[in-house]
């Protein structure tokens, strides 16, 4: 468990729910008749990982847009990498290990007032573009201005379900005899649930009590997206209500490593939002220097609409936040 792990290989680690019904509900494509060698075939889930995660992000990054009065920025390490090549976000990666800073935690967006747009856009272009901001410490003078304007920080998840269709989505909870009579539900339900890492937590708890701006969880999938204040989601854990729950996580390269896991109920949580307009899944496939090819699944459009609550509370938060 404490075994050094690449942050390309990390961030792009999967645990084995993550696609476990992905031929179940989509229309079978074209290259499902193309076989490659079992043993390389698994870097396909790795890439189609890759994809979604580029495709949910962008998408929480258009919702807000849509709104006119909020806009977004990619601020972690993965969302300001390059979003059009795999090697190209690889390469990325091993800069920043380089630098000293693969290990480096920050939530992926920073949310901001459009009253304050020219502001942080000339900040960012001081700094060299959204690409570099990995690279400059958050004690920089220039950095600590921009998160002055921001108004929420999120973490981004996201996972390959249709939520209103998963098997325990209507099931009420009932008083469970493993949490003293607290409400839950059975150990092995499968319901929307926000995800948090156990090694995440410390890192974001240090991370929003010094930049002292509020910091949620937002957790899409196809139909659906979720949100929850980490404060909240502490609470849960402190409570007993969400448990930890060991997952098995495996790197591209194939090493597996062991991870507690938070999952918190969605009835826990507020709608961040709804798709208007659900993805196309379009075949692509990477080709390396000897000709082998490895196709995956690329999730390309849809729409997603903000929630009127998510609406009302970026307003208070926006009217707590200096002009």
């Amino acid at each position: 468990m404490g075994q050094y792990q690449h942050s390309f290989e990390e961030l792009l680690s999967v645990h084995k729910e993550q696609f476990m019904d992905i031929a179940c509900n989509f229309e079978p494509l074209p290259w499902m008749d193309f076989w490659l060698n079992p043993r390389r075939l698994r870097g396909s889930d790795f890439l189609m990982r890759w994809s979604q995660g580029v495709w949910s992000e962008k998408r929480i990054i258009e919702a807000i847009h849509d709104t006119t009065e909020f806009f977004a920025i990619p601020y972690g390490p993965s969302g300001t990498a390059p979003k059009d090549n795999i090697r190209e976000f690889e390469l990325y990666f091993e800069n920043l290990e380089r630098a000293g800073l693969g290990k480096i935690k920050r939530p992926d967006l920073l949310i901001f007032s459009s009253r304050n747009r020219s502001k942080v856009e000339s900040i960012i272009a001081q700094n060299g573009g959204l690409s570099q901001l990995p690279f400059i410490p958050e004690e920089d003078c220039s950095l600590a201005m921009l998160l002055e304007h921001a108004i929420l920080a999120v973490e981004c998840e996201n996972s390959l379900w249709r939520a209103r269709k998963m098997p325990d989505y209507a099931t009420p909870l009932r008083p469970q005899k493993r949490l003293g009579g607290k409400l839950a539900l059975k150990k092995a339900a499968v319901l929307p649930t926000i995800i948090i890492k156990e090694e995440d937590r410390e890192p974001l708890r240090q991370w929003q009590r010094k930049r002292r701006v509020p910091l949620h969880v937002w957790h899409a999938f196809f139909d659906i997206a979720y949100g929850i204040s980490f404060d909240r989601a502490e609470e849960l854990i402190s409570e007993g209500l969400t448990e930890p729950t060991l997952q098995i996580f495996q790197a591209p390269g194939g090493a597996t490593t062991k991870k507690v896991i938070f999952k918190h109920y969605f009835h826990y949580a507020y709608q961040l939002g709804e798709s208007t307009r659900e993805p196309e899944l379009a075949p692509a496939f990477v080709e390396d220097k000897n000709g082998h090819i490895l196709p995956y699944v690329t999730f390309k459009g849809g729409r997603l609409k903000l929630s009127a609550q998510i609406l009302e509370q970026l307003h208070i938060m926006a009217a707590k936040t200096k002009a």
